[in-house]
């Protein structure tokens, strides 16, 4: 251990520790960060009060924490303990914990001056976790109000200095050089049409001829894991091929952990679970496929949809680095060097693509209602928090002003979801079948058997309840401890898969679904459309409560994991959600308005009627509705509107100051209430539409005093010499125009001025014959110039019209040469 990189900076951090509340240490994977450090504070007791150190992975938190008792001669639980999702091994003697998940955020929730606690550690930091993100927010605020002398030390091997000494100006900061020894770095990238486990195949097969030691190959997840597992199975019995991702089994784990046996090799099928924190012993090779399974959360339909997506470049280091910490080195990477260069630098933090509404709920106990007022890396998405406040104060664990309801306080003391805690907290207040029902279907959904395929939770229920539900004991100890938090015995007898569909209901309200359709279509309460395979049973449900979907390809989303709800259970446990509305809209198939007063389940038409004299205010919405969807070309938008309209943008363009209101086309759509409902009273079709007055329309949107102002500015005509009034064209990208006989602007001596000054009026200048002689926006300069040549030819074309040799001056005209005889 002492020939870790880490080792060489430790002096410095204990000096550090000491002297600064803060501390960023940036340590390449292998320095021995995670391992070794922890152990020297614990042997050097540089810290007063308990270590709490944060990882983002439960493997990796149980694994630190063995190896670290392991090294100190104890067992787990003793100096050093862990607490995770469903198990904790500490005691009154535990000084270092390793916690995981939302741990360490109901740490501080629970006891807001971390009594006993002297120093926070984020380990793997660049993950950037949400639970991470929100610790660190809540620890930042510990801080500074209540312990200045409790001590944070955030470190990592790509963690993002910048941003984070932006966030931490106060910290000091450490750097341990690299890893203790060099890899070797080739691109093999993909060829045409190539499939990554096909190309990973081949990569693995020259590897083993080639290179010596056992080797880390990072997939995606675990579908490609287990298609190359099987394609490897010819492999000599010399070659071991051992799995390792989040839901193995905990021994298939370790075995996937341990070295290699001596005379054989191990190959490691791994997901990014492997990249940071865990040890492996005996790796040296490392094959990066470059991608990962991410999911991404869109706010507006409530659905999380996972994507294959290309690893950051942070990320193909941490990958790489596991190749270094016993031997020099190998990695092969199946991408090119430049799509590398291309990659992100870091990957984009969880909080900017995550369902929140657990967050919100954190920050509503926490007594935050603007989740800026904290101090975050990454602030929290504005839609997301928006989105996850809606479904809380559907949930009822929130009030309108985002502050914890009486049931959410509850809910908070479960430490599950919001969803799941709502399911358990309303069956409490049902029968004793509904409880017992929650109790145990609700760790089904929290981590649904893999193995089993089918997408009906009543029947993984029913294993479960027959005793033949993989890791049974595991799911029947947590139904346990969520009885225990209840103050009630579980009592498997008492559960009824018949009621698992109205249990469910009130943690999962805009996941009510209707079939619709084909077989397996389903239409959600939130207006989503959603699909079951056609060989599930559920299928053919009339009604389904969706608890696990994703949406796929092609805007569809699938669901896996769902239970079936009969239409009488349906409309008895959503009967506060039905609403009743008129629906007034213009059906563009038929040509004629619609009118129905319908009866909604959320955004699911449960029932409908015709309505014989709808609101005529509703008319006139629905008018504007269609125009919005079909735009101008429902209305008379003639020559003379567009003339108007023309004016209009360019008065907004020239003139700023007269300040009006947004004209261009789309904005006037946008906006169609304001300018065009006032004058739709008695309105009722498309035909009493297109009949409108415009024009008064737009004119009064301007106002009276702004429209006086346009007309003095920017007139609609310009009156000449001889009475004519010349039509003013208007033009965004042009000078103003007129076209004009140019006998009636003799005496114009110079160009005239419009918009205040600031454009000139461009003249074209016609013949008697209405034919352009010449274009100008400098009269003077054609009569001095030009214009010679123009009366030299037109005096012979038209003799009887007058041509003087001073224009200028000369007096403007419409008639020939005998009326001035």
């Amino acid at each position: 251990m002492s020939q870790l990189p880490i080792e060489r900076v430790i002096p410095s951090l204990i000096d550090k520790l000491q002297r600064y509340s803060q501390l960023i240490l940036k340590a390449s994977t292998g320095a021995g960060k995670s391992t070794h450090l922890p152990l020297m504070l614990l042997k050097e007791k540089v810290i007063e009060g308990k270590i709490i150190m944060l990882e983002p992975r439960r493997l990796a938190a149980r694994n630190i924490a063995s190896y670290l008792a392991s090294q100190l001669g104890e067992k787990v639980g003793e100096q050093v303990g862990f607490r995770i999702k469903g198990e904790t091994k500490v005691s009154a003697q535990t000084r270092l914990e390793i916690v995981t998940e939302g741990v360490m955020t109901r740490m501080i929730q629970s006891d807001p001056e971390l009594t006993g606690v002297g120093l926070l550690i984020f380990d793997e930091y660049h993950e950037r976790s949400i639970h991470a993100d929100t610790s660190l927010a809540f620890a930042l605020e510990v801080q500074e109000a209540l312990r200045d002398d409790l001590k944070l030390l955030v470190m990592s091997a790509t963690l993002d200095q910048m941003a984070l000494q932006n966030l931490l100006p106060n910290a000091a900061y450490v750097e341990s050089d690299g890893r203790m020894f060099p890899v070797t770095t080739s691109y093999s990238p993909l060829k045409t049409n190539q499939r990554i486990v096909e190309a990973t195949e081949q990569a693995i097969r020259r590897v083993l001829l080639n290179e010596t030691g056992s080797m880390l190959v990072f997939l995606s997840g675990v579908g490609e894991i287990k298609q190359l597992e099987e394609r490897l199975k010819d492999l000599s019995s010399e070659v071991i091929v051992a799995p390792l991702y989040g839901q193995l089994d905990a021994k298939k784990q370790q075995h996937a952990l341990q070295p290699a046996l001596k005379g054989t090799r191990k190959i490691v099928l791994a997901t990014n679970v492997a990249e940071t924190s865990l040890t492996i012993e005996g790796i040296r090779i490392v094959i990066d496929s470059g991608y990962e399974k991410k999911a991404t959360f869109d706010a507006k339909t409530g659905i999380t949809k996972l994507e294959q997506k290309r690893i950051a470049q942070s990320s193909a280091e941490q990958r790489k680095g596991r190749a270094g910490r016993l031997e020099p080195g190998v990695c092969i990477r199946l991408y090119s060097e430049s799509q590398y260069q291309q990659q992100a630098v870091v990957q984009n933090p969880e909080i900017e693509s995550s369902d929140l509404s657990s967050l919100v709920l954190e920050l509503a106990k926490w007594g935050v209602t603007d989740p800026q007022s904290l101090q975050w890396l990454t602030p929290p998405p504005n839609a997301n928090i928006q989105q996850a406040r809606t479904l809380l104060s559907q949930l009822g664990l929130i009030d309108k002003s985002a502050q914890l309801s009486a049931v959410g306080e509850k809910s908070q003391q479960l430490a599950i979801e919001p969803r799941l805690a709502t399911v358990l907290l309303q069956a409490s207040t049902q029968s004793a079948a509904h409880l017992q029902t929650a109790l145990y279907a609700l760790p089904i959904i929290e981590e649904a058997a893999k193995s089993i395929s089918s997408k009906d939770l009543g029947y993984h229920l029913s294993l479960l309840l027959d005793g033949r539900y993989p890791k049974q004991s595991y799911y029947q100890q947590r139904a346990q401890r969520l009885a225990h938090f209840l103050s009630v015995k579980p009592d498997m007898k008492k559960v009824s898969v018949e009621l698992i569909g109205e249990v469910l209901a009130a943690g999962f309200p805009d996941r009510l679904a209707i079939a619709k359709g084909e077989l397996g279509q389903f239409q959600l309460a939130n207006g989503h459309g959603v699909q079951v395979d056609e060989v599930e049973l559920i299928a053919q449900s009339d009604c389904l409560v969706v608890v696990d979907l994703l949406k796929g390809s092609q805007n569809r989303s699938y669901v896996f994991l769902a239970a079936p709800l009969s239409k009488a259970s349906l409309m008895n446990v959503s009967s506060h959600l039905i609403t009743e509305k008129e629906h007034v809209d213009w059906d563009e198939k038929l040509g004629r308005m619609l009118a129905e007063k319908r009866t909604y389940l959320g955004k699911i038409i449960l029932h409908k009627e015709r309505m014989s004299s709808p609101d005529p205010d509703k008319i006139s919405l629905a008018l504007i509705s269609m125009l919005k969807r079909k735009g101008m070309m429902v209305l008379d938008w003639n020559k003379e509107v567009q003339a108007l309209h023309s004016r209009l943008i360019c008065c907004e363009e020239w003139l700023p100051d007269v300040d009006l209101p947004p004209m261009q086309e789309v904005q006037l759509l946008e906006c169609a209430e304001l300018w065009l409902l006032p004058f739709m009273n008695g309105i009722k079709n498309d035909k009493q539409l297109k009949n409108l007055n415009i024009i008064d329309a737009l004119e009064a949107y301007v106002g009276w005093d702004k429209m006086k102002c346009i007309n003095e500015y920017l007139p609609t005509h310009y009156l000449l010499p001889t009475g004519t009034k010349a039509k003013i064209r208007y033009e965004l990208q042009s000078e103003p125009k007129i076209s004009i006989r140019m006998q009636e602007v003799y005496g114009e001596a110079q160009t005239p001025l419009l918009a205040q000054g600031k454009k000139k009026l461009v003249m074209e200048l016609l013949s008697p014959a209405q034919r352009p002689l010449q274009t100008t926006s400098d009269l003077a300069g054609f009569w001095q110039g030009s214009y010679k040549e123009v009366q030299k030819e037109m005096k012979g074309r038209y003799p009887k019209h007058i041509w003087p040799d001073d224009p200028a001056t000369h007096q403007a005209t419409k008639k020939t040469k005998r009326h001035f005889n």
